[in-house]
């Protein structure tokens, strides 16, 4: 029986390779929807400083009173974060596009 030969793609001038028929691993797909969902909840829970901590609260509110932080800032890096986590999902789930002839990383053999 002869061996199937797999077809190997390479990426940093041959330090790194993977199969061609690899796909993304399932939950490494939920694991992007996790990290973006909570690093957009981390953000507006504390986009104002740690407010409600007994110690350090009332010098947060203290220098967010005299830094006057803008909030329609605040929302709208919030709003970066979200997009940029639903490009990520959206990608990680999306089929890859063929690649083209030739070589794609430009070398010269």
């Amino acid at each position: 029986m002869e061996p199937t030969k797999t077809k190997l793609k390479e990426y940093a001038g041959g330090w790194i390779t993977e199969r061609e028929d690899a796909e993304l691993p399932t939950f490494l797909k939920f694991a992007y929807i996790f990290i973006a969902f909570g690093a957009a909840v981390y953000f507006v829970v504390y986009m104002y400083g740690d407010v409600n901590q007994p110690e350090r609260g009332p010098l947060v509110k203290a220098m967010d009173a005299a830094t006057e932080s803008s909030a329609a800032l605040m929302y709208a890096i919030a709003a970066l974060i979200v997009i940029f986590g639903v490009i990520v999902v959206a990608y990680s789930f999306a089929k890859p596009a063929p690649e083209p002839a030739g070589d794609p990383q430009g070398e010269k053999k």
